[in-house]
């Protein structure tokens, strides 16, 4: 069968250095760190003090008192999200047929603050059963996929997709496929996650996972430098609307760039580690680029995975020579979680709209926080370090890995008619 061609004509960004698609754009353009003292809880017991938040949301802008109530924080992100990027596309939700509409979302974690409250408050009490009647719609992964549906009437494809923090990118995967296939004409994709509290950060310490760099948090992430300790956690949700491309052109829709393709692997390595010669992730690069019937000399720019982690930060430039050989060193790379930090299942959206823009406005958004080239990487190739580079960008690919050994990476290219 002939395939549809893909293209992103919605956007929505609630992320630590922007609560618009605007203002993330310009802040990751310019190099702002959203990294700082955590505010959500006290944090002063914990070896970690700092994360990169959400600054000024306030629920009471978005939903009354009572609906507020409904939703964690992880949902109350998705759903924001959500309708920056309805509205941005411009869709008359009387011209539309909702049934072929979905919404695919993600979230690594869920409503992992939620739980921890009910649990706290069961623990603290005198063993009577009280709990919060939304405590199990709140807390569960699949619940703001099912709330953004609601509330525009979709009824297309509806769930959730999990896979740690690549969740995101296999939502927009799992989009892509539906549209292309004839089974949807749009979709809501994307993810959020909020695990900026006590259960979060102690769990990432405790695994030595996340940076303890105190002293300085703004240049806490330090992708591919040799004094990086770890990645700076973050918050947030973004959203994209993915549409076949005859529908957003009947309904003279604004289109910000065409979906390429998707590739999807495993390292079928370790619970946590990377293969360490990036196997899974040169296979899902390879993946996206044969899926969009695209030559490696084809692309121009990839967002990396690049968290910052000792181990990590080592195999995904293994992985990108491997597999583009001397064309890896013509290609600009970077990592904007250097400045959002590590918004773990939402990471692949963030990341895909931080692409997307790349593609479209044709600048690179910098690596920032490099301090020391570290001698276990390829210091070679072109990370973007310190400022935003100028160069046409016809095409980019964005990678996402997450523990399990789960990796995606989707292909964005500019939108030729």
């Amino acid at each position: 069968m002939e395939l549809k061609r893909v293209v992103v004509t919605g956007l929505g960004a609630i992320t630590p250095i922007g609560n618009t698609v605007e203002e993330f754009w310009k802040n990751t353009v310019d190099g702002v760190s959203g990294a700082g003292d955590i505010t959500h809880f006290d944090a002063s017991k914990f070896k970690t003090k700092f994360a990169c938040e959400v600054k000024d949301f306030n629920p009471s802008d978005h939903f009354d008192r009572k609906e507020a109530r409904k939703y964690d924080l992880y949902a109350q992100y998705a759903l924001v999200a959500a309708d920056q990027a309805v509205k941005d596309a411009a869709i008359d939700l009387e011209k539309i047929d909702p049934d072929r509409v979905g919404v695919i979302w993600a979230s690594g974690i869920g409503g992992l603050n939620t739980f921890q409250q009910e649990i706290t408050n069961y623990c603290k009490g005198d063993g009577t059963p009280r709990f919060n009647p939304f405590f199990i719609p709140k807390m569960i992964a699949d619940i703001a996929s099912g709330h953004i549906s609601i509330k525009y009437g979709f009824r297309g494809p509806n769930y959730a997709t999990v896979s740690a923090c690549a969740s995101s990118a296999n939502s927009l995967a799992d989009a892509f496929n539906y549209i292309r296939l004839g089974k949807a004409d749009m979709f809501v994709t994307g993810g959020s996650e909020a695990s900026i509290f006590e259960g979060g950060i102690g769990g990432f310490n405790a695994m030595h996972a996340i940076s303890t760099r105190n002293d300085d948090p703004k240049t806490a992430s330090r992708p591919f430098d040799k004094d990086r300790d770890g990645f700076v956690l973050g918050e947030g949700g973004c959203a994209l609307m993915f549409e076949e491309l005859e529908h957003a052109l009947a309904r003279g829709a604004k289109i910000y760039a065409e979906v390429g393709g998707a590739g999807l692997s495993a390292d079928a390595h370790h619970m946590t580690a990377p293969h360490p010669e990036g196997l899974g992730a040169k296979n899902c690069m390879r993946y996206a680029l044969e899926d969009a019937g695209m030559s490696v000399d084809e692309i121009d720019h990839i967002n990396t995975h690049g968290t910052s982690t000792p181990v990590g930060d080592i195999a995904e430039p293994k992985a990108i020579v491997s597999l583009f050989g001397e064309h890896a060193y013509k290609i600009n790379i970077n990592s904007t979680k250097s400045m959002t930090g590590h918004l773990l299942g939402a990471a692949g959206a963030v990341e895909a709209i931080a692409t997307i823009l790349t593609v479209q406005n044709d600048i690179v958004p910098p690596t920032i926080n490099h301090f020391t080239d570290d001698p276990q990487i390829d210091n070679k190739l072109n990370y973007t370090y310190h400022k935003a580079q100028k160069r046409v960008i016809n095409a980019a690919i964005s990678n996402t890995f997450g523990f399990g050994g789960h990796n995606a990476s989707v292909l964005f290219k500019k939108f030729i008619q």
